[in-house]
């Protein structure tokens, strides 16, 4: 890949302009410490292991949200947000390439899909805000918790309490940490996405901010209705050439998605950032 091309988007980044987007694939590379076991983290992996290896029916192998509601029914919602949290909690998962060269650009806005601690374990040395995706719960009409990171405190904050200058890490599938909330299954998406859609599913500051933003979207299959929803609205009000899409063998579906959002799609790992970048060790060491 263009040296050019890697330090102009590496200089977007750390200047607020070009916001990463980390979906599943942005995990390759991470391990579980004990038994070298890649972290599961696209819906098949999550799949297998939510069910402790065994494929399920082939309609609900189609999709983790859809496995996650069947489950849920059968045996509850605790089922799912307990595997989602002895899945991703504690520190029993290696560092991550991507997630340690996002954290050394200190981006100012980071949105990553994933459910796992990886950047919040990287930020852990700075002061920040996190913001995570809640679904289906009644005490109030938004559908996230905003909390302030300093100093390995994390506190829940009032949307007029943020201050916003600090970096964004904006989490919207959930995480384990601080505390445990997710969406996962298929009734928790179309919670969310209604909300999404109606404004309530990210803060008003944010709203103003990510005005004109673009985004490269790193590890982000685009074959799903649900990525794209979610996609489309969360990068509402997008700058007029939205930005970028690492996908190694795009299909149709993901060809026409991106043109008519007008994304520029690279035909290649996301992790092609790192490696062929001849300051590869700086950027990852």
């Amino acid at each position: 890949m263009d040296k050019d091309f890697i330090e102009k988007i590496t200089e977007s980044i750390s200047r607020g302009d070009l916001v990463p987007y980390l979906g599943p694939h942005s995990l390759k590379g991470v391990t579980h410490i004990n038994t070298g076991h890649p972290i599961p983290a696209d819906s098949e992996s999550l799949i297998l292991a939510m069910n402790k290896g065994t494929p399920m029916a082939p309609r609900l192998m189609y999709e983790f949200p859809r496995a996650a509601m069947n489950l849920e029914l059968k045996r509850g919602r605790k089922f799912v947000e307990d595997f989602l949290t002895t899945t991703y909690g504690g520190s029993q998962w290696t560092q991550g390439p991507m997630h340690r060269w996002i954290a050394s650009l200190n981006a100012p806005y980071v949105i990553d899909i994933n459910r796992d601690t990886q950047l919040q374990d990287l930020y852990s040395d700075r002061e920040y805000l996190l913001i995570l995706g809640t679904a289906r719960i009644s005490a109030t009409d938004y559908r996230f918790k905003l909390f302030h990171h300093n100093k390995g405190v994390y506190t829940e904050i009032e949307q007029k309490q943020a201050d916003h200058s600090l970096p964004v890490l904006f989490k919207p599938m959930g995480s384990p940490v601080p505390q445990a909330t997710y969406v996962a299954a298929d009734a928790d998406y179309v919670d969310y996405i209604t909300e999404l859609m109606g404004g309530f599913a990210i803060p008003d500051f944010l709203k103003k901010y990510r005005i004109g933003k673009s985004y490269l979207l790193l590890g982000l299959p685009l074959t799903r209705d649900t990525e794209r929803m979610v996609l489309s609205d969360l990068i509402y009000g997008a700058n007029e050439q939205t930005g970028f899409a690492f996908i190694s063998e795009p299909n149709k579906k993901e060809l026409r998605f991106c043109a008519n959002k007008n994304i520029e799609l690279i035909s290649e790992d996301c992790l092609t950032l790192l490696y062929d970048s001849s300051e590869k060790a700086a950027a990852v060491g």
